[in-house]
């Protein structure tokens, strides 16, 4: 058996995210659900998904619409305490270099967008989405692997903007120095946030009542270095008028 607990992980977030699988563990295994003394930080994300025998993980709400939703059990979304997103959805931050004087999507037509992955809902469906609403494409599209990677290389002037999951964001103006030559020009709707999962058909009350415990035990700091104000029931319906984005260009 596995559980993961990928989103989020940085060296800054480990061990408060060690701290809350443990509390979570614990209570899984108080109402007769084994689950794995630690968390797998080894295991591709997708491949971890697909496993038969996953306690609990969690899964980018693109990636679950196109190839998991018959396959896992929504658990719980996050209260990630983002201004003016409710409890359950995030968005995305639109961001560029301070030296780029650009202001709105639009004027980045043609322009090249760095994407943490063609799968990712907070990078690259979201900007597609408001891409198509303002009547432009993209020229290009960098894939990095990941949203501090995506900040980085438009820091570094490889790519013009990235569209950032604002939780992320949070988490590179706090830790990443090359934020100082990066600002937010705009942001994106909302939607639902990364939702925790586990395998199978299951009754999800006993997954979420122990991820509820665990959060409630852990102290203000560590609640504070992984982001998460609480915790809320996934609502399969708010991902019925998302669209499943082209592929980025090359």
């Amino acid at each position: 058996m596995i559980a993961t607990l990928p989103m989020y992980l940085r060296p800054e977030t480990r061990e408060a995210t060690e701290a809350f699988w443990a509390g979570i563990r614990d209570r899984l295994r108080d109402a007769g659900i084994p689950a794995p003394d630690t968390l797998d930080h080894t295991i591709p994300p997708a491949e971890a998904w697909g496993r038969s025998d996953l306690v609990l993980s969690q899964i980018c709400n693109l990636p679950w619409r196109i190839g998991f939703a018959d396959r896992v059990t929504l658990v719980a979304l996050p209260d990630l305490g983002l201004p003016g997103t409710r409890p359950g959805d995030y968005h995305s931050v639109l961001i560029a270099r301070t030296d780029d004087r650009r202001e709105t999507l639009a004027e980045f037509a043609g322009a090249t967008i760095a994407l943490n992955a063609a799968d990712s809902q907070s990078g690259w469906g979201s900007p597609a989405a408001a891409a198509a609403r303002a009547g432009i494409e993209f020229g290009r599209g960098l894939v990095t692997g990941a949203h501090a990677e995506s900040a980085r290389a438009v820091a570094e002037n490889r790519a013009d903007l990235a569209a950032i999951d604002a939780a992320t964001w949070r988490m590179i103006r706090r830790w990443d120095p090359f934020a100082a030559r990066l600002r937010v020009f705009a942001r994106t709707p909302p939607t639902p946030a990364l939702a925790y999962i586990t395998a199978g058909r299951k009754d999800p009350a006993p997954y979420r009542a122990a991820l509820e415990g665990a959060l409630d035990a852990l102290p203000g700091e560590t609640r504070g270095l992984i982001g998460l104000a609480g915790l809320v029931a996934p609502d399969p319906d708010a991902y019925s008028a998302l669209s499943v984005p082209p592929a980025p260009p090359e």
